[in-house]
């Protein structure tokens, strides 16, 4: 895109199905290059990824030239065939419909790479739910409980 000139960083939160802790050591790092690819593939920037067995973070530079719901769609269908075609799972993988993205300033950028690498430190503190109603809180993004991502089953 000539003369187009732009920066924007985002952070995708996720969740896998029903939340179910699916995501497991043995293969996160594998997962995580993986989704870096189809980022990288679609000519965006990885900053930062990581996850805990049920949910993701990817902090990314968004280019301009594809939608932020049409990369995590992409992200989500690939992913999930690739977790299958790896056999990974015992039972079926899928992602839960929906997403959070949230937008930040690059003053923000090092904070943010911080918070997304020190995941598993985090969450001996805070549930996943609660800290994503706290990120919808902060940015102050009205919300429905009825389709926030599902409690644990």
């Amino acid at each position: 895109m000539a003369n187009t000139y732009t920066q924007l960083h985002i952070q995708l939160v996720f969740a896998v199905k029903y939340r179910a802790a699916m995501i497991q050591k043995e293969w996160k790092e594998r997962l995580h290059q993986y989704i870096t690819g189809i980022f990288q593939n679609n000519e965006h920037k990885m900053l930062q990824i990581n996850s805990m067995p049920d949910h993701i973070h990817i902090f990314i530079g968004l280019r301009p030239h594809q939608s932020i719901s049409a990369i995590v769609q992409n992200t989500k269908a690939e992913s999930t065939k690739w977790i299958k075609e790896n056999k990974f799972c015992k039972s079926a993988f899928a992602w839960q419909e929906g997403f959070g993205a949230f937008s930040y300033s690059k003053s923000h950028v090092d904070r943010v790479i911080r918070y997304i690498q020190n995941q598993e430190a985090h969450h001996k503190k805070e549930t996943f739910l609660s800290e994503y109603r706290r990120l919808l809180k902060a940015f102050e993004i009205e919300y429905d409980d009825r389709y926030i991502f599902k409690e644990l089953e």
